[in-house]
């Protein structure tokens, strides 16, 4: 689950974070109370959306000609300017692709000097079973493309959950970024606090880009990224209370309700499958067959049969799907039960898409005896290859 950059902050400063003063707007007459709440004399206007690239966006229509998505303003005035200028307006970053993102509320900070800008992220490591920090003094760039270019400006410390924090971890995140004196001891305990932010909300993702030293010799959170382990927030009503559904895709919100692991992806052919490998698997084998997938959607291994009818519903609401794939292997999961699900949400939304199923394991004869005595267009498919062939040739023969 993903935040808004101000929600990262108020949560980050809890832990004690330095964190510059800030409010939310969701109108352009809170921005400006907003601003005249804040020291000035220069305040910062940032759209609030779940996704990068904000500063060198742009807008879509009317707002075209307009500055990025991130402003600096020097007065009340060019507050109000720059609020009504981003409010309701879509806003395309490197992130949103061409749909973009509404903007529907903003952040107003107060204004900083910056002397340098540094990079500094936690995340976990799969690898090690570690929580990676990486560091660098190449801040407010695009990290990928250092690491491309510069890989050598990016060190990465790992800690190991057991032992936790340490100061050694801050100190090397001080030499990483080649600090001295107050400024490395700033670092050491910015590190401890993002660090206990981490572990204390299960977060999977932290990234603050930039970290600024300001030039009066401060170290400043100027910007940050968080994202929560979906899995942990049962533990967190307070992070979820923050979860901001606007900003998700409807469809993966519908889906969220029943535990079903979806993704909207940008294809036609609808897939339904039991395992996160066995659905990746699918995917491959539509587009080695020259379609392309239009989901990841995996129902898990002991879906009942509302569960399956919720996601055979959730696919078939997406106006691009001209066909629907379901390969299910039986193993937890009773192929019987799947063909029920699939046969009753069939005929509550009325399918009118070609569907080609392929069952196999626990009742898998009772799966295919109950398709096939469902009077509905079913296809059956013996094994993944055929399934593919089938479902392909049959939106082609449609289309």
């Amino acid at each position: 689950m993903n935040i808004h950059e101000y929600q990262a902050k108020e949560l980050l400063a809890k832990f004690g974070a330095p964190i510059p003063a800030g409010h939310a707007a969701l109108t352009v007459e809170e921005a400006v109370k907003a601003a005249e709440s804040l020291p000035g004399p220069l305040y910062v206007v940032k759209a609030q959306i779940h996704a990068g690239g904000r500063g060198k966006g742009k807008f879509k229509g009317a707002a075209a000609d307009a500055k990025g998505g991130v402003r600096l303003a020097r007065t009340i005035e060019d507050v109000r300017k720059n609020a009504g200028e981003m409010l309701g307006q879509t806003l395309v970053t490197i992130q949103t692709g061409e749909a973009g993102k509404e903007v529907n509320r903003l952040y107003v900070t107060d204004g900083a000097d910056i002397a340098r800008e540094y990079y500094l992220s936690m995340l976990v490591d799969r690898a090690t079973g570690r929580i990676a920090v990486v560091a660098s003094t190449e801040g407010g760039m695009d990290i990928e493309t250092v690491a491309h270019d510069t890989p050598e400006k990016i060190t990465t410390i790992t800690i190991d959950p057991a032992e936790g924090f340490q100061p050694h971890h801050g100190r090397a995140v001080a030499f990483a970024l080649k600090l001295k004196g107050d400024l490395n001891k700033q670092a050491v305990k910015v590190t401890e606090q993002l660090y206990n932010a981490f572990v204390a909300t299960d977060m999977s993702m932290l990234e603050v880009n930039p970290l600024v030293e300001t030039t009066d010799g401060k170290l400043l959170v100027l910007d940050a990224k968080v994202s929560f382990d979906s899995n942990a927030l049962y533990r967190h009503p307070d992070v979820l209370a923050l979860r901001d559904l606007t900003e998700e895709d409807p469809m993966e919100v519908e889906a969220s309700k029943y535990d079903l692991a979806y993704i909207k992806l940008d294809g036609n052919i609808g897939c339904m499958v039991n395992g996160a490998g066995l659905a990746m698997a699918t995917m491959d084998i539509i587009k080695l067959n020259g379609a392309f997938p239009a989901n990841f959607l995996d129902v898990g291994g002991g879906a009942s049969k509302e569960k399956v009818t919720a996601a055979f519903k959730i696919i078939l609401s997406d106006p691009a799907v001209e066909g629907i794939l379901v390969n299910i292997f039986g193993g937890i999961m009773r192929c019987d039960i799947i063909a029920e699900g699939i046969i009753a949400a069939a005929k509550e939304v009325n399918l009118s898409v070609p569907l080609v199923v392929r069952l196999e394991g626990t009742n898998v004869q009772q799966g295919k005896d109950i398709l096939a005595a469902s009077g509905l267009p079913i296809v059956s498919a013996d094994d993944l290859g055929d399934a593919a062939r089938k479902i392909v040739a049959q939106v082609k023969k449609a289309a």
